[in-house]
């Protein structure tokens, strides 16, 4: 179990630093459309936050770093970055963006760039972070296992089992995984440079532009695209419910901010699943903050471990 505080305002419990000054952590949350940047304290209270649009890696990490060495004193730094990346520690390229489909950012040095600050550095995938935040104060509490998902950008997957984020080979890839085409959407190639159509290629936010040329949530709501994205994320839904048989399913991101979208794909999960299982999607408990709380616990374990 990773050794991180549990903050106030998210337990209710009183935290043992409450009587001085509160660490205070560099926390980001690195997405391929903004990078949401904050100081935090160890009781969960975000003092302060800028979003910043991802631009070109030096150009966006540079001005990240500023914006945290400008906030005074830090005690760690905690990087949950969209990938895929390199999360091997003793690797030659630990830190790194690897082969990914942002134009510009295979290969940058995301961790590398915020090790400038002195200061320890937890470094792991946006969603992995998410998922540790959801399992340590959020809606997964106290669950063996959490899945989060994210849908936005690309699509992510998020693994934590009994307290720590799941790396083998790699992280999760949960969103490059193959899924069965519909009917009536198999004149879609998809858009993954690496796979074409796989779920991330058929469901992701530029997926969906590139198909109607508008967001989800700007199609009509009796536009047959609601119920395309809803029958892919369902099958999303029924393998990970059959491979690692979380309590629940955590869905966040922006196209999931559709409305309608959940329970559409909640019902499309339940169909699939044939009476079998029955996986239960619910939207994450801590909100839109789930990435930068997951930075935050990311940046709480690389001080106790004193990861440099």
């Amino acid at each position: 179990m990773l050794n991180a505080q549990t903050p106030d305002r998210l337990s209710k419990e009183k935290h043992p630093s409450a009587t001085g000054a509160s660490p205070r952590f560099g926390c980001v949350e690195a997405g391929g459309t903004k990078f949401a940047v904050a100081v935090i304290d160890a009781s969960g209270d975000i003092e302060e936050r800028v979003t910043l649009p991802t631009r070109a890696p030096a150009e966006t990490l540079g001005a990240a770093v500023s914006w945290l060495r400008a906030g005074g004193p830090l005690q760690a730094v905690g990087v949950g970055t969209f990938g895929p990346i390199d999360a091997t520690p003793g690797s030659k390229t630990f830190g790194r963006i690897t082969a990914t489909p942002k134009p510009g950012w295979s290969g940058t040095d995301v961790r590398g760039a915020f090790a400038e600050l002195g200061v320890p550095v937890g470094f792991d995938t946006d969603v992995n972070g998410a998922a540790l935040a959801e399992s340590l104060w959020g809606a997964a509490k106290g669950d063996p296992v959490c899945v989060y998902i994210t849908v936005g950008t690309g699509i992510g997957g998020g693994l934590v089992v009994h307290g720590r984020p799941v790396h083998g080979s790699r992280h999760p890839e949960m969103g490059h995984m193959l899924v069965r085409r519909l009917a009536d959407d198999l004149d879609f190639a998809g858009t993954c440079p690496f796979h074409g159509d796989c779920l991330e290629g058929l469901a992701s936010g530029p997926a969906i532009m590139a198909r109607w040329g508008c967001p989800l949530s700007q199609l009509p709501t009796d536009h047959p695209g609601h119920e395309i994205i809803a029958g892919y994320l369902g099958q999303l839904a029924v393998t990970v419910q059959a491979m690692l048989s979380p309590p629940r399913i955590l869905v966040g991101g922006g196209v999931m901010a559709t409305p309608g979208l959940l329970s559409r794909t909640q019902a499309k999960a339940t169909e699939l699943a044939g009476g079998y299982f029955d996986p239960v999607l619910q939207s994450p408990g801590l909100g839109d903050d789930a990435g930068l709380l997951g930075a935050l616990a990311l940046a709480q374990a690389a001080l106790a471990e004193g990861v440099s």
